[in-house]
């Protein structure tokens, strides 16, 4: 799957790149006609410790799926985030089930 993954105000290092990759990618188990993934990463210049935005807008035929989640690492805001998308993908299936019976 087609996964774009843009940093502002940074320079992504390959292990983040790969760990955002896997998570989309596990996605797959749980819907099968996911297009393609957008993945915007940005440090927020504020004294929090939780400055870290991560959103993911996840493209599926006839639709597109946006989380955003802010916290302390950009691991722990993908993992929210897959969380997420994980239960907003599995609804929508239970919806095309539901519809086809």
């Amino acid at each position: 799957m087609k996964v774009n993954v843009q940093s502002v105000n940074f320079n992504i290092d390959k292990s983040l790149n790969d760990f955002i990759q896997t998570k989309i990618d596990n996605l797959e188990k749980y819907y099968d006609k996911i297009i393609g993934a957008e993945v915007y990463l940005k440090v927020q210049n504020t004294s929090e410790k939780e400055n870290k935005i991560a959103e993911i807008k996840m493209l599926i035929p006839g639709d597109e799926l946006i989380v955003k989640k802010e916290c302390k690492t950009f691991e722990e805001a993908i993992d929210l985030i897959a969380e997420a998308l994980r239960r907003q993908l599995c609804k929508k299936k239970e919806k095309q089930r539901s519809h086809h019976v």
